[in-house]
């Protein structure tokens, strides 16, 4: 006897009773995608990612930012050659959510930064489909307006591929919202913040940038303010300075994570770390 259909099957089963214009524009069901909280992040998910950031193919994510009439590279003498150059956007990323989930931090954020280009980061397949499947919804929703234009979503491990789709110096913002806490001390090496992890943060982010975090582990709070403050390209921000911010508003809101930990009537961690100015090497 065939087994149950798995949630792939079910997904496209769903479709299949909509009609061509109800497809366009449903919202994706999470049942349908649900997977596992965590992933490993050493193990090797058969990843594709730019070998440099100008490698990068952003006009597929953000078809309404592209530059009109420019590719990369060189101009080529063969029409075929020129049909395969990355097209460029006409602006650059600059807020990254690492570890979206199902996205509630960037379908929040897009409507209040219309003009910025917002993109998630997430390991696990399902999870980053379903993340995909409403941004295509809710630009078809939006058409009007060109609401959402600015949100991708990409499938990543961050921890080993950061640098690859950034550049020196291009993000405003990195949101490290509800982190895998990685309990046990052999695993602590697996935390998304560590000196290592955060040199890292330090090189994708401009000067007077904010890595915005929150966790309901009181632990990993502190695991994730001590690394921070002993890093040497970080400073925390001030509470009264992390009241006032609306992102922070949002984040602790808006989450799937964060609204699971409202229910059970948990606690919520919150720090920020702005990114300093390098100090000048001697003899400047």
């Amino acid at each position: 006897m065939p087994g149950e259909p798995n949630k792939r099957q079910k997904r496209e089963e769903y479709r299949k009773l909509l009609s061509v214009d109800e497809q366009k524009a449903a919202l994706p069901k999470k049942k349908f995608y649900r997977q596992r909280a965590h992933a490993n992040p050493f193990s090797d998910h058969s990843l594709t990612y730019p070998v440099s950031p100008s490698e990068m193919d952003w006009a597929s994510h953000y078809p309404a930012f592209v530059a009109k009439n420019e590719t990369s590279g060189s101009v080529q003498s063969h029409p075929q050659e020129s049909e395969l150059a990355i097209q460029k956007i006409f602006r650059n990323v600059e807020i990254a959510d690492i570890g979206c989930g199902f996205g509630g931090l960037l379908f929040a954020l897009a409507p209040k930064f219309p003009e910025t280009l917002l993109v998630g980061m997430e390991i696990r397949t399902s999870v980053t489909e379903f993340v995909q499947e409403k941004i295509r919804a809710l630009r078809h929703q939006n058409l009007n307006t060109g609401l959402y234009q600015n949100v991708a979503c990409l499938r990543a491990n961050a921890m080993k591929f950061l640098p690859n789709f950034f550049a020196k110096g291009q993000l405003s913002k990195i949101f490290l919202c509800f982190p895998d806490p990685h309990f046990k001390t052999r695993k602590h090496k697996a935390r998304i913040v560590s000196m290592t992890l955060n040199s890292e943060y330090a090189y994708v982010l401009r000067p007077g940038a904010i890595v915005y975090t929150i966790t309901d582990v009181e632990d990993l709070h502190n695991w994730m303010v001590e690394h921070f403050v002993e890093h040497l390209s970080f400073e925390r921000v001030g509470e009264q300075e992390q009241e006032e911010d609306m992102c922070v508003k949002i984040m602790t809101t808006e989450t799937e994570e964060g609204k699971k930990v409202e229910r059970n009537g948990g606690q919520k961690f919150v720090a920020c770390f702005r990114r300093l100015e390098d100090p000048p090497w001697p003899g400047e």
